[in-house]
């Protein structure tokens, strides 16, 4: 039972459990490196690459800088997307007089039908995005995004602006499914870590700070104007993405992927693992006709060949299973919950500081998410660090062997931060502390429940992708889909719990299901191993007929260290 854990008794190597230091062979300077696997040597202890690099000119394992400008730039727009589920939350009461509405309810519905859109259109996006790749996604989302921002600004109509918010979710979701994945296409388990954060923040961090902007433009030039300025941002991301951004999922051979084989097979031996090449080139496989560079113009076609033999209608049901494997089921309560309460403080938020004590203008209340945004620049910087240390800590305790459980120690700060910010924003926005203390502690602890928001999104993406990578695209959609639906379910009744319960007790409740829903990853972490083994021999898609025919292509699934 190394560090926690509880070994497995039936696979020589369970998926997920990857060697990335050779302990074998030491750590001396002049150890002998396997000559059937690649290494990354850039650092003071050899590290192996995981997966390991094909010779194909077209595969996505370009130069460094090349691979961080591909991922800064889907991450810019993603900020972009990212920013329109909470771009009314300063305007409530605005929207509430603006359209003749009788009870704010409908004008939370105006953000719940839009996270409704963004779990719809996960059926149709991550299945495209197996088969086709990833990039017509966001070429099409970043389309969407244009003219539905276009669309809403110009409404004139409660249902206008409603069907123009859906329309949004469908193109927000190609950036809230696919842009964690595009960090495994583009790099291996060492170097995923901030480059994980960074996807992570750009999602989150842009849906923080548009309020702050979205507030003053609307006190200032009108809400319509908030929307107008999306369109236009979106509208300069279009061709920039279009021409340097190319495809990231490629479909590499299976035995490159050292960390989803089911083999004890970690050291390139050929007579059972045949690898594609050896660390200086050298063909261990029958020689095949090398693959043609592609062309810079043939990189921007939207479609890249297919990825998979497999049909669009498998791929799309192979997600609805997978709710019954813990691993995923628990993925979707870390992240669903949390990001639930955010959305549920979003719709209310207007409310609670429009209204006395506080009596916030538009550009104010849109203020009160700098707290918020600091909150998800602190939790990039707690997930990027602590997981990228610790993580390295538990490889050299467990004699370089790395385990997906190591993961889940980022729950801790989760736990801590996240519930501390539900419950103190209870209590903070009650009327009577309100009166004498004033804005500041339902600030501080909104950004503390961010704080905890961000490194639980983490976690849970971390753990899924680096346990069940084979798997890691379907159990995004089971993420996207359950957060948001869960969301939209939270947005019909936020007001009537808000009226019944108050204000303190409502956000006590809240918190405290979310410590329960945190400390479910104590189980998960003991028996996480002995889970991985159980699925990998009793997979329930191939028993309910949606086994797919080819893996799926490097990277949709995404883990950081």
């Amino acid at each position: 039972m190394p560090l926690g854990i509880l070994e497995d008794r039936h696979l020589a190597h369970v998926p997920g459990t990857a060697i990335l230091e050779d302990s074998s062979a030491g750590l001396a300077e002049n150890q002998v490196l396997d000559p059937n696997l690649k290494y990354d040597t850039s650092g003071p202890e050899p590290i192996v690459l995981v997966p390991q690099p094909s010779d194909d000119p077209n595969d996505p394992n370009l130069p460094l800088w090349r691979r961080d400008l591909i991922m800064f730039l889907l991450s810019l727009d993603a900020i972009i997307a990212s920013a329109m589920t909470p771009i009314l939350s300063a305007d409530s009461l605005t929207l509430l007089t603006q359209f003749h509405l009788s009870s704010i309810t409908p004008v939370a519905l105006l953000t719940g039908w839009h996270l409704f859109g963004v779990g719809i259109a996960g059926f149709i996006f991550v299945p495209t995005a197996r088969v086709y790749g990833k990039r017509h996604a966001f070429l099409i989302g970043t389309v969407l995004l244009i003219v539905s921002n276009a669309w809403a600004g110009s409404a004139t109509s409660y249902r206008s602006i409603l069907w123009a918010r859906i329309i949004q979710g469908v193109g927000v979701c190609p950036f809230e499914a696919l842009l964690g994945a595009v960090v495994g296409d583009l790099y291996h388990v060492h170097e995923r870590g901030v480059r994980m954060a960074l996807a992570n923040l750009s999602l989150y961090g842009g849906a923080f700070f548009s309020p702050v902007i979205a507030g003053a433009i609307s006190q200032h030039l009108g809400w319509r104007w908030t929307f107008y300025f999306a369109a236009i941002f979106s509208g300069c991301m279009l061709p920039i993405i279009f021409f340097f951004c190319p495809e990231t999922a490629f479909r590499r051979a299976a035995h490159l992927d050292l960390d989803t084989a089911s083999t004890d097979d970690f050291h390139g031996d050929g007579e059972k693992q045949p690898r594609g090449s050896s660390s200086d080139g050298e063909a261990l496989t029958p020689a095949t006709p090398p693959a043609k560079k592609k062309s810079f113009l043939q990189t921007l076609s939207p479609f890249d060949g297919r990825k998979t033999d497999d049909s669009l209608w498998l791929l799309a049901l192979r997600p609805l299973p997978l709710f019954l494997q813990p691993a995923i089921a628990w993925g979707s309560l870390i992240m669903g919950a949390i990001i639930g309460w955010t959305v549920l403080i979003g719709v209310v938020l207007a409310l609670l500081f429009a209204l006395p004590p506080f009596g916030f203008t538009v550009a104010q209340i849109g203020y009160t998410y700098t707290g918020a945004f600091i909150g998800a620049l602190v939790g990039f910087a707690i997930t990027g660090l602590f997981t990228h240390y610790t993580t390295l800590w538990l490889v050299k305790k467990n004699k370089g062997v790395y385990e997906p459980e190591f993961r889940l120690l980022l729950v801790i700060p989760m736990l801590i931060c996240g519930c501390m910010g539900v419950y103190g924003f209870g209590f903070t926005t009650k009327y009577s502390y309100a009166v004498k203390h004033g804005w500041i502690g339902p600030v501080i602890f909104l950004g503390l429940e961010v704080v905890g928001m961000v490194i639980g999104a983490s976690a849970a993406a971390l753990y899924i992708v680096d346990a069940h990578r084979d798997i890691a695209i379907e159990a995004f959609t089971c993420l996207l889909m359950f957060k948001n639906f869960f969301s939209y379910g939270l947005t019909y009744k936020a007001f009537d719990w808000l009226q019944i319960l108050g204000r303190p007790k409502m956000f006590t409740i809240l918190g405290s299901v979310q410590v329960f829903v945190c400390l479910l990853t104590v189980p998960m972490y003991v028996f996480g191993k002995r889970n991985r083994s159980f699925f990998k021999r009793h997979d329930i898609l191939e028993m309910l007929g949606l086994a797919t025919k080819t893996k799926p292509a490097e990277g949709e699934g995404a883990g950081m260290i």
